[in-house]
């Protein structure tokens, strides 16, 4: 009886260890997931937008979050890693871009939330009044939908070309109805557009801030800016259907959307971009 007693105790002891052992390392497990799920990946592309996504870092850290910024070389890469979910979100776009590639990808990207307004508009090495630019020249615009429609509308703004009614920022060259000075259409891709300012015979290259800075210039430069702001064209926290009710996203947002980000747009780059929130 002694020795099936002993026995019993030394099994309970087992169990006790092993039990504590599996309470211990579901703990850490437990403790691990939460911490991961403390990370909020965001993608994005270029300065300003990655220095926005480093200072909500800073705010959202104060409420326990850890916002991981991916930063990635082209258009297609931030939407790409968070439609297959290797990011939550992403801080490059406007909304109009967001819809051609869920058109065309079969995504479901949501935009969350506008941010900033970049100043955008057209730059001219040879010329510094819209007067001077002469007939027959080439006019650089970007080749994809979203930006081609908004650079042509700029260009009716100023009386240069007439489009065909109602189609506002969603035209394309062959809605062009009117072009007096006969310019040719040079379209290229957004990330070269810089690159077209120094081409012969280019008077006029559509760009935004962040683009033209390759190459030294603002909009201070510009020959004209777009005359009214358009929110349609925001720079947008863009999440998944998915995920954008999450907590991590509306974290994000509320990080995003922080005084201590408006006071970053406003004192830092005023004369680049205008808050949007």
């Amino acid at each position: 009886m002694k020795k099936i007693y002993i026995g019993a105790l030394s099994l309970v002891a087992v169990l006790t260890l092993a039990a504590c052992g599996s309470s211990n390392g579901e703990t850490e497990s437990s403790s691990s997931a939460d911490k991961t799920d403390k990370v909020i990946k965001v993608a994005s592309q270029a300065p300003p937008m990655t220095d926005v996504v480093k200072v909500a870092a800073e705010v959202a850290k104060e409420d326990g979050w850890e916002v991981e910024l991916v930063q990635v070389n082209d258009n297609v890469a931030y939407n790409d890693m968070v439609s297959s979910k290797e990011a939550d979100a992403s801080f490059a776009q406007h909304k109009p871009f967001m819809e051609k590639y869920n058109s065309e990808k079969g995504t479901d990207l949501v935009a969350i939330q506008p941010i900033y307004d970049a100043k955008v508009g057209f730059y001219s090495k040879d010329y510094k009044t819209v007067e001077e630019i002469p007939a027959g020249t080439k006019v650089a615009i970007p080749n994809d939908v979203s930006n081609e429609g908004r650079a042509l509308a700029i260009l009716e703004e100023q009386g240069l070309i007439k489009l065909k009614d109602g189609v506002g920022v969603n035209g394309t060259v062959k809605d062009v109805v009117e072009n007096p000075k006969n310019f040719e259409w040079l379209q290229v891709d957004l990330l070269n557009l810089a690159e077209a300012y120094s081409e012969p015979n280019v008077s006029l290259v559509y760009n935004y801030p962040t683009y033209i800075a390759k190459i030294g210039l603002k909009p201070a430069d510009a020959l004209f800016l777009e005359q009214t702001i358009d929110q349609r064209f925001s720079i947008q926290l863009v999440a998944r259907e998915d995920n954008k009710d999450s907590e991590k996203i509306q974290a994000l947002k509320k990080a995003m959307t922080s005084d201590k980000v408006r006071s970053f747009l406003e004192n830092d780059h005023s004369d680049t971009l205008v808050p949007a929130f």
